[in-house]
Order: C-alpha cells, then structure tokens, then sequence
C-alpha cells in the first residue's frame, strides 16, 4: 500500500476539489447525460458520448483523490521539531553558490507541486538532494544543463 506524504494545506485542497466533484459536477454531467438521451439516436449522438467520456474521467479523478486520501500521511511542519533539517513540509532558502542568487521552494506531496508557486514535490532531484541536510550544508543539484551548487540558506517551518 503506497502512503503520500501530504501538507495539511494539500489534503484540504483535495478534500475541496473531491466535494466540487461529487457535488456540483457530478449531478452537471449526470443532466448532460440524460438531456442527450433525450435527442435519440445514440449511435451518432456526440453529445452523449462527450458527456459519457467527461463522466468516465470525472468518476476515475473521484476515486484517484478517494484512494489518495485513504492512504494519506497529513504533516503538519508547525508541529515538527524545529531544529534546522529539511524534512518533508518545510520551506527552504537557497543561495546559488555560482550566481548568489536565492531561491525558496516549499517542499510538498506530488499533488501539490507547482513549480510557478515555490512548491516543489518530495520525489524532485532538488528535494531529494535537500532531504536530510541542514541549514549550512551545500548541495549539489543535478539538472538537465549541469550541476547547481546551493547553499541551504534557512529552513522555515510554515
């Protein structure tokens, strides 16, 4: 049985996205569905297969955050210890030891990664490189266009 580390932030943004699934979306393409029936011919009814097809994907996403949750591990990083190690939830500040330019990523589940808001997953190459080091360390990144040296800045827990 697979666990997915998860921020208390993300299991509310899943929670949310599931009620707008099964209770507005749901009951919109089960209408959809039925009003396409009504047009006859179901053979060569686009409408209906469009709304059977939305309702195929809609129910598999249902039961994808169904499972995900199921099997969730909440970390809430304000009641960890804060002693200064990246672990699973916390920000981190870093310093590129090449240009000193600086970089903060939220270090999130792979549902909540989004590169555009500094939420990087658990499972990237800058996160599993960070994991387990401490504020001072410098790490090495390895990316498509070479290695990146960082120095971890600050580790926040929030």
């Amino acid at each position: 049985m697979n666990r997915y580390p998860m921020t208390v932030e993300g299991e509310k943004a899943l929670r949310e996205e599931l009620a707008q699934l099964k209770g507005v979306e749901r009951p919109r393409v089960s209408q959809a569905i039925a009003e396409a029936r009504e047009l006859g011919d179901l053979k060569e009814n686009a409408e209906y297969h469009a709304a059977r097809e939305q309702q195929g994907l809609m129910e598999a996403r249902i039961n994808d955050i169904e499972a995900k949750l199921s099997n969730a591990v909440i970390i809430d990083v304000s009641t960890l210890t804060q002693n200064g190690k990246v672990v699973f939830g916390v920000t981190v500040a870093l310093v590129n030891l090449d240009d000193d330019s600086e970089v903060e990523y939220k270090i999130v589940g792979d549902d909540e990664a989004d590169i555009k808001a500094s939420r990087i997953s658990i499972n990237s190459p800058i996160a599993r490189a960070l994991v387990g080091k401490e504020e001072g360390d410098v790490v090495v990144v390895s990316t498509p266009s070479g290695s990146i040296e960082y120095e971890i800045d600050e580790v926040k827990y929030i």
